[in-house]
């Protein structure tokens, strides 16, 4: 997709301009991969991510994820903080919430080789933002604005921005920009209203031109979407009332992205389905997808699809409430099938030794009417052991799983990762069983005379083909009560459950 008005020259050069160009404002909860991606597509220069604060993301590593062809910046407790993708390397603007120049320098170089830009939050009012001495609490301290700027312009290799709310007078808030400039940012983002005011209020156009007349750096005017800004046609004018070089829109573009099309806008429902689309394709946190899609609904959240969506507690419900559930699966085969090539091109069929547990990478070689962990619960009570017993987690970069299966006090799993958990247990009991050299069930493998042990005793006494199909289904789903998984559920909204597993 070729590079937008003002951005060719600019993308050319190998470093991003913020002259001339419409840009997709940082908003908490929405910025997230699939509204970013969405906005390029109708047309937005330069997206932004939500606020991420410097302390969370600290702590996080960077990981290439090479099932969703994305690099997501990792928590300790496994929720991706930050995704981004190749398609918008260039054109994603990643804003931190930070009140310490070193530890701004140390978030702004994990970052630095997958962004095109970093800006820090100066302008956000709300209690999370400022109770740290971030956000709008910054607009009091321009001795710690210049030290953290100066440092972050010095210490990297991709522009540094800032984006601030106006100060009580205009000419506080021109000396602001002023010093801000000297430390030398690529430009400076102004929502035009006061700390204390919010959305409700009329925005300032005339601080904004103000601002624009006082630095020669390009002036970015944010606050439109209320009074100015409800049509693409209307982006002009609001550049042409502030007298900045460039826009940016939050709210206009929450509420429908195709706001960005020069052509026009789009159907909403189309653009929600746009949207949907890519949180499936790149596993987006469910709530979060959720909360987008209540917002681009607006005052019809309580029309039936809108409490179809909030009811959802899953992409799949939520793609069954747009009709794009056969989209979904689809989705999830491909993912699926990246999963295991990438798995089944660099794992050999040997067991490994990681810590206290046997690790072997298997692969799926049986008929659907085989339960490796039947073979081996059968195994475990011909031998009088305890039944086997499953811990299972899950992980947050793509929602798979893996299994540890304990037996005779040693452990096992498949070093593979499933798409469920019931797949995971059966690879992990494929690995004990193949390590320990009992027949599993593999096709073409002869029959062990384990799991089959009830079908002869039911045709000795006289079963019908028919009850012995009964009687296995009772068997495999009857509940084991000494056997227990833990699933640890990672992403944004964490929580840990305990559940009873079956054999």
């Amino acid at each position: 997709m070729p590079l937008a008005g003002g951005l060719t020259i600019a993308m050319a050069a190998g470093r991003l301009s913020f002259r001339n160009i419409t840009a997709l404002a940082p908003m908490v909860r929405v910025g997230t991969l699939p509204m970013r991606l969405l906005a390029l597509d109708y047309g937005a220069d330069v997206v932004y991510c939500e606020e991420l604060i410097d302390i969370k993301m600290a702590q996080c590593q960077r990981v290439v994820n090479e099932v969703l062809e994305t690099v997501d910046f990792v928590a300790p407790d496994d929720r991706v903080m930050f995704r981004t993708c190749e398609r918008e390397k260039g054109r994603v603007v990643f804003q931190m919430g930070t009140a310490d120049p070193d530890r701004a320098l140390t978030v702004a170089r994990l970052v630095e080789k997958d962004v095109a830009a970093v800006d820090v939050n100066m302008g956000c009012p709300k209690e999370y933002s400022t109770k740290g001495g971030m956000g709008a609490a910054l607009l009091s301290d321009p001795d710690k604005i210049e030290a953290i700027l100066h440092t972050l312009v010095t210490g990297l290799s991709i522009p540094v921005t800032c984006k601030i709310r106006i100060l009580p007078s205009l000419e506080e808030t021109v000396r602001l920009v002023q010093r801000i400039e000297k430390t030398g940012v690529a430009a400076i983002a102004v929502h035009g209203r006061f700390k204390e005011e919010r959305p409700r209020h009329p925005i300032h156009c005339d601080y904004i031109q103000a601002v624009a007349q006082a630095v020669s750096i390009p002036v970015i005017a944010n606050g439109g979407s209320l009074d100015v800004v409800k049509t693409n046609g209307d982006i002009g004018e609001f550049r042409k009332a502030t007298g900045a070089s460039s826009v940016m829109l939050a709210r206009a573009a929450m509420w429908n992205a195709s706001v960005f099309r020069s052509q026009g806008p789009l159907p909403l429902e189309q653009v929600m389905e746009e949207y949907l689309k890519y949180a499936i394709q790149y596993d987006n946190n469910a709530f979060n997808t959720k909360y987008c899609l209540c917002q681009m609904l607006r005052d019809k959240v309580e029309s039936p699809l809108g409490k179809q969506v909030q009811a959802a507690q899953t992409n799949a419900e939520i793609s069954k409430a747009y009709g794009l559930h056969r989209f979904y699966l689809q989705t999830q085969e491909q993912l699926q099938a990246r999963r295991d090539a990438l798995q089944s091109s660099r794992e050999p069929d040997r067991p490994v030794m990681e810590g206290d547990v046997t690790t072997m990478a298997i692969r799926r070689e049986y008929p659907p009417q085989i339960t490796p962990k039947m073979f081996l619960l059968e195994w475990s009570r011909k031998e009088k052991l305890e039944q086997p017993l499953y811990e299972t987690v899950q992980r947050s970069q793509d929602r798979a799983f893996q299994s540890t299966v304990t037996i005779a006090e040693k452990k096992y799993r498949s070093s593979l990762w499933e798409k469920s958990k019931k797949f995971a247990e059966q690879a992990a009991a494929i690995v004990c069983l193949r390590v320990l050299g009992i027949p599993e069930g593999r096709i073409g493998e002869e029959d062990s005379g384990l799991v089959c042990k009830r079908k002869r005793e039911g045709r000795a006494n006289g079963a019908s083909e028919e009850e012995e199909r009964s009687n296995k289904r009772h068997v495999a789903n009857r509940p084991q009560k000494t056997e227990t998984s833990r699933v640890t559920t990672a992403g944004n909204g964490d929580n840990h459950r305990e559940e009873k597993a079956q054999p």
